[in-house]
């Protein structure tokens, strides 16, 4: 079904979960919605309800069962359909593999910055008829991730504030040389979901910030063994109530959020199109305006004024 909730209503915090963590703990009113958006559907029906009082989100990134590979996740219908129902925060939980002996397995990193190697995937919500490039020198939201600090601490969750997330085209994992070139790169983890959702999420103007929950030291560590799909899905089972409490304190914590972001993460695309009002695809402004509500209105408005 089709399923609108105006943004005039109080925000949701959308959270996408991924190997290991497919559902929220604890949460309320539930509904279950399917999605249909200009870029497809979604991973998977979105789970809305509350979570302490906050109103919530959940699309399981690999979809139902984890039937959908990393290459072949529609991350621009997962972004579109959290936005589509109230979403103006952007939790994603990923499990990882550590490259670093400061991050051993058990740890929850939050992440401040990527490295993207992923090569076929679609990265944007632009195209021809409508060009424009968003900053990403910071791609997560320092608001958010300053709430997670807290919320890791109110969790006794294992947290290292800060580190570096590789993404990896996969799905298979990495070649031991990869492993080593990666950590001479200062990669903190790696992974293979984070990309294109950071710069998705920076488009459509939404705040953004990661847990990557390290389940293995990828295949770098002599002395451990080689990571391999059994081996992440034991440990993010072993960490399932952690990560449970620590989302759960999150969500509380960023429910409180109003009005504009400190960051700019809501203001992305003030300065970020290039092509003249004249000759921008309406098609195209249409399909962004569904994940950037404010986008219709200005470029409509900014059109008028320079044409």
């Amino acid at each position: 079904m089709t399923h609108s909730i105006s943004m005039q209503q109080a925000p949701r915090v959308g959270v996408i979960g991924g190997s290991g963590f497919r559902n929220l703990a604890g949460l309320q009113n539930v509904e279950t919605v399917e999605r249909d958006t200009p870029f497809g559907k979604p991973s998977s029906p979105v789970t809305l309800g509350t979570l302490r009082g906050v109103p919530v989100a959940f699309v399981q990134r690999h979809g139902l069962g984890h039937t959908i590979p990393p290459s072949f996740i529609n991350v621009r219908a997962n972004i579109a359909a959290l936005r589509g129902v109230g979403c103006t925060q952007l939790l994603s939980v990923s499990a990882v593999g550590s490259l670093t002996h400061d991050a051993p397995p058990g740890t929850f990193v939050l992440i401040d910055q990527f490295i993207d190697r992923t090569i076929q995937r679609d990265k944007t919500f632009f195209g021809p008829g409508l060009v424009g490039h968003v900053p990403f020198g910071d791609p997560v939201c320092a608001r958010m991730r300053a709430t997670l600090v807290e919320s890791a601490a109110a969790a006794d969750a294992r947290a290292r504030n800060g580190g570096t997330y590789v993404v990896m085209e996969g799905p298979q994992f990495s070649t031991r040389a990869e492993s080593n070139l990666y950590r001479q790169w200062g990669g903190t983890v790696i992974g293979m979901t984070a990309m294109p959702e950071a710069k998705l999420a920076r488009e459509a103007e939404l705040c953004y910030a990661l847990v990557a929950i390290p389940t293995d030291f990828d295949c770098w560590h002599d002395s451990h063994d080689a990571v391999n799909a059994a081996l992440v899905a034991q440990r993010m089972g072993d960490l399932s109530a952690t990560t449970y409490r620590l989302a759960a304190e999150a969500i509380t914590r960023l429910g409180v959020h109003r009005g504009r972001c400190p960051c700019g993460c809501d203001r992305a695309l003030d300065s970020a199109v290039m092509t003249a009002p004249e000759h921008r695809d309406a098609a195209m402004v249409e399909r962004l305006a569904a994940v950037s509500p404010r986008a219709a209105s200005f470029f409509s408005k900014r059109s008028e004024i320079e044409s």
